[in-house]
């Protein structure tokens, strides 16, 4: 049980980072076969999910210093389009930040425009765990 809550928590982790990571079907398989208790499972993907999630914002709270190097995962117009959704919607706009494609820049965002972190992290973690919510329910 312990290594398939760490590996969905690595798992969640990365996916709310830039990186490439899958941890909703993770979730799934683990909810499916039963390997622990699903409020386990749930609290742990969306614990892991919204400290990734808080990687981007910090990221992005550095992202002037950054944004040249040649591994920074957001270029000028993906950056440049991630903030204008943000001022046009303000901090409510985190409440996508489950969503793909558009979440992890709008992490990002709130961290470039300097989103105070409890803010942050409340809309990001009621974001996350609506979604694996949402999971739990559709699996089980």
């Amino acid at each position: 049980m312990l290594l398939a809550v760490g590996g969905l928590f690595l798992s969640s982790f990365l996916a709310a980072t830039l990186f490439p990571a899958q941890s909703e079907l993770t979730l799934a398989g683990l909810l499916a076969v039963g390997s622990a208790p699903p409020a386990l499972l749930v609290a742990v993907a969306t614990l892991g999910n919204t400290l990734g999630s808080l990687v981007n914002w910090l990221l992005g709270r550095w992202a002037h210093r950054l944004s040249g190097r040649r591994w920074f995962p957001l270029k000028g117009e993906a950056l440049r389009r991630a903030e204008g959704w943000y001022h046009r919607y303000g901090r409510w706009s985190l409440l996508l930040s489950w969503a793909p494609v558009i979440g992890d820049p709008l992490t990002l965002a709130a961290g470039l425009l300097r989103e105070p972190l409890l803010p942050f992290v409340l809309l990001v973690g009621l974001a996350k765990l609506g979604r694996y919510l949402v999971i739990a329910w559709l699996v089980l």
